[in-house]
């Protein structure tokens, strides 16, 4: 038992001496890295908005959304670009009426950050295994707790809390793992052109010009008032038995006439 205790003692007599051999020469330092690494597959999202452009005036716009809701966007970056008929245009580009999507996705990417801590240092006091006591290179003491199950490296071999003695130069290493979710946004903007107007019918002119009629008179004039009073032909109506009758008058007169002079003649004679 004795041999045994003698043995675990050298190595740790000869690491105390070692210690102080390279006490002078060896400061204390912590340093600090981080490392992020993919934990996981990523998984993306998509969500579409659409809507109507029913006032734009420089770098403001409103957007009628397909829900029938208004949405205002003032101070729209001179940067932004929409992909209109594969061209890239700015808010000043837009007109009332054009249609516009725009297009989110979204990544979320599980990822794991890793920060490893590493104290090398001067053991000035140790209370295995809470805590220990480093003499920093610029020459003041600092406690770190020692968590549970920590291991210092001294001299190529690790040792726990309960075999560090004052004057080791240790180098202690702590590893924190953090997840963290790694999200990630891409937008598209994109839009299409308004209709044109349709185009009037062949056939009907765009402007018909019409004059404003004349105003009727009260009274109309004398002439066409003879005019519609005596009309130009007889009517359909009217028959020629009268006319007949009155021919016939006058060669009754005319025989009438013509006998009375031949008796007159026979007087004379």
């Amino acid at each position: 038992m004795l041999f045994q205790m003698k043995r675990a003692f050298v190595p740790a007599l000869f690491a105390a001496i070692t210690a102080t051999i390279f006490a002078a020469a060896v400061g204390a330092q912590v340093q600090t890295t981080t490392d992020t690494s993919v934990a996981g597959g990523a998984t993306q999202t998509t969500k579409t908005e659409r809507g109507e452009v029913v006032y734009v005036s420089g770098n403001d716009l409103v957007v009628r959304a397909e829900d029938g809701q208004i949405r205002h966007f003032p101070n729209v970056p001179d940067s932004v670009r929409i992909t209109v008929d594969g061209q890239q245009l700015s808010v000043h580009d837009l007109k009332v009426g054009m249609k516009v999507q725009r297009t989110i996705t979204t990544t979320t990417t599980p990822k794991m950050i890793t920060t490893v801590q590493t104290v090398t240092g001067k053991v000035w006091h140790v209370t295995p295994p809470m805590s220990v006591i480093l003499t920093l290179e610029d020459g003041k003491n600092q406690e770190f707790k020692i968590p549970k199950n920590q291991k210092f490296k001294v001299n190529g071999e690790m040792l726990d809390a309960f075999a560090l003695r004052p004057g080791m130069i240790i180098t202690a290493t702590k590893i924190v793992e953090v997840p963290e979710q790694v999200v990630t946004q891409q937008r598209k903007l994109t839009g299409t052109m308004p209709p044109p107007p349709p185009a009037p019918p062949a056939d009907q002119p765009m402007l018909v010009a019409t004059s404003s009629p004349k105003p009727m008179p009260s009274t109309p004039p004398p002439t066409e008032v003879a005019s519609a009073a005596t009309p130009a032909t007889l009517p359909k109506t009217a028959s020629s038995v009268p006319l007949i009758g009155l021919l016939g008058l006058v060669s009754l007169v005319l025989a009438l006439g013509i006998r009375i002079s031949r008796a007159g003649l026979r007087l004379v004679s």
